[in-house]
């Protein structure tokens, strides 16, 4: 067990115990597995983020390749998605709401009203409010930023219903918290909230069926 994994333990006899059953967890490591399967760019995240939001991962990893075919294969810049017709990407597999999203992201980047070469410097708090700020980027969409793509240490979804389910089960809840119980239950987790999530999701995975 890493010394990270041990401080969350002595946090809390329910997720330690957790983290007795699922195992070692190199939060690091999970968190670069995760990255690969993303742009590694903060634009080309948050553009593969809303391609993909209400889809399977095989239908979003298949409707990203379409668009990125449209560009010769690689990640359209900002102003080459404004010019793009919107039939070649309703062609693509999108929606018209998300054309809609992901211009109003290009246009958010060219305006300078999303500067995400200094979102690393931001706080958690004001990288979200960044995000949100973008038509179709919401507040789960941010913390997952926050958590796989800039690999922040104390991140909690209170709103995830992944976390929120596996919450219910380690906790023996009768129902699913509601994201504020999250927030409540995951404050004795500081500072490493973004830990605590991976073992709640594994602890899903692992479950019996």
């Amino acid at each position: 067990m890493s010394s990270t994994a041990k401080q969350l333990a002595a946090t809390d006899p329910t997720m330690a115990a957790l983290i007795k059953r699922v195992g070692k967890i190199d939060l690091k490591t999970r968190l670069k597995n995760r990255s690969e399967e993303r742009p590694a760019d903060a634009y080309g995240a948050l553009l593969r983020a809303i391609v993909g939001q209400q889809l399977s991962t095989k239908a979003a990893r298949t409707i990203y390749g379409r668009i990125l075919d449209l560009f010769d294969g690689t990640t359209p810049a900002p102003e080459q998605l404004l010019e793009a017709e919107e039939a070649d990407l309703r062609a693509a597999g999108l929606s018209g709401r998300k054309v809609e999203y992901i211009r109003d992201l290009a246009s958010h980047v060219i305006a300078g009203e999303l500067e995400l070469d200094r979102l690393d410097r931001l706080t958690d708090e004001e990288v979200i409010e960044e995000i949100v700020a973008v038509r179709g980027l919401g507040v789960w969409t941010a913390e997952m930023f926050l958590l796989f793509h800039l690999e922040r240490p104390d991140v909690l979804s209170g709103g995830d219903l992944g976390i929120r389910k596996a919450i219910q089960i380690e906790y023996g809840l009768e129902q699913m918290p509601t994201p504020t119980q999250v927030l409540e239950i995951g404050e004795r987790w500081r500072p490493h909230r973004s830990l605590a999530s991976l073992y709640l999701w594994e602890s899903l995975a692992i479950a019996p069926v």
